[in-house]
C-alpha cells in the first residue's frame, strides 16, 4: 500500500484526478490516498472544501485500477483554525491550503511509516515506487531542490511540492511542530516551504529529475507544473496546469501526458454527466 497525501480546496478535483491517473499508468499497486481540505471561506469565497461527492468519484476511479485503493477526505478546518488562524502566513503566496501538509503529524489515523505528500500539479512519468521506495530510515524526509531556490536562496533549498515523510522520524524530531511554530510567529516569503526547510534536522536530497519544475527529459520521474519564468518573446511568469490540455500544448509544447489527460477528460465528463442526472 502506497500512502499519499494531497491538500486543497474545491478547485483541486482536476489536479487530484490527473495526478492519480498518471500514477496509475505506471503502477497498479493499491493506493491509500488522503485529501486534506477545509472551509475558510471567510478569508476568500473560493476557499471552500472539496466535496465528499468528488472524493467518492475519485475513489471509484482509482478502484478501477486496483479495488484495494481508497481515497479519504479529511476535513481539518477545526485543526487549522486552532493552529494557524490569524497567523502571519495565513495569506500565503498560494493559499492557506499550502499549510495543511504541516498538520500531518496531528491528524489521527495517518500512516506511521511513510507518507508521500504531492502537490496537485504533478504528473508522474515513471513508477511512483522510484519515490516511495527511497530509503529514508535516517532522514526526516526526502525532497528535490527547488529550480530557482537552489540558485537564488541556497544550494540545497527544497521544493516542497513532493515530500516523502518519514512519519516516525518527524515525530521524534518534531519537524512539523517546529515548522508550525515558525508559521505562527514569523512571516516568510514561501511560508510552508521555508518553514519545513528551516526546521529540518536531516533531509535526503533527490536528483532534480525526481521533481522537474522546468523541463521534461527522458529521465524525468515527475514533471511539476508549478509557476515558472519564460523569457521569450518577453519576460513573464506562466502558470499552466496539466488539466488545461490546450494551453499545455501551446505554451509548453508538452504532449507526453496526452494519453493520461484524455483519460482524465473522459472521467471529468462522466462526473459532470452523473452529477447532472442526479
Amino acid at each position: 500500500m502506497i500512502n499519499i497525501l494531497f491538500s486543497g480546496n474545491s478547485y483541486v478535483f482536476d489536479g487530484v484526478m490527473t495526478c492519480l491517473l498518471s500514477i496509475e499508468k505506471h503502477c497498479k499497486e493499491p493506493l491509500n490516498v488522503y485529501v486534506y481540505t477545509m472551509d475558510v471561506s471567510h478569508l476568500n469565497p473560493k476557499f471552500t472544501p472539496i466535496s465528499q461527492e468528488e472524493i467518492d468519484f475519485i475513489d471509484k476511479m482509482v478502484k478501477e485500477t486496483n479495488p484495494e485503493s481508497k481515497v479519504t477526505r479529511v476535513d481539518v478546518t477545526e485543526l487549522y483554525n486552532k493552529e494557524f488562524a490569524n497567523c502571519p502566513n495565513e495569506g500565503a503566496y498560494c493559499s492557506p491550503y499550502t499549510l495543511l501538509r504541516l498538520l500531518a503529524d496531528h491528524v489521527e489515523g495517518m500512516p506511521e511509516d511513510k507518507l508521500l505528500y504531492l502537490d496537485i500539479d504533478l504528473m508522474f512519468n515513471d513508477d511512483i515506487r522510484k519515490w516511495y521506495d527511497v530509503d529514508i530510515t535516517d532522514y526526516e524526509y526526502a525532497a528535490a531542490r527547488d529550480h530557482y531556490g537552489k540558485v537564488f536562496i541556497r544550494p540545497n533549498y527544497i521544493n516542497a511540492g513532493i515530500l516523502l515523510f518519514n512519519m516516525k522520524k518527524i515525530k521524534e524530531t518534531n519537524l512539523l511542530g517546529k515548522a508550525r511554530n515558525l508559521i505562527k510567529t514569523k512571516k516568510m516569503l514561501f511560508a510552508d516551504q521555508d518553514a519545513v526547510f528551516h526546521s529540518t534536522t536531516k533531509k535526503k536530497m533527490m536528483p532534480q529529475n525526481y521533481n522537474d519544475q522546468k523541463y521534461m527529459t527522458k529521465k524525468t520521474v515527475v514533471r511539476h507544473f508549478c509557476k515558472t519564468l519564460k523569457w521569450f518573446p518577453y519576460p513573464r511568469t506562466v502558470n499552466i496546469k496539466p488539466w488545461r490540455v490546450s494551453d499545455l500544448h501551446k505554451v509548453f509544447g508538452c504532449y507526453e501526458f496526452d494519453d493520461v489527460l484524455y483519460e482524465y477528460i473522459y472521467y471529468k465528463k462522466l462526473f459532470e454527466r452523473t452529477k447532472k442526472n442526479g
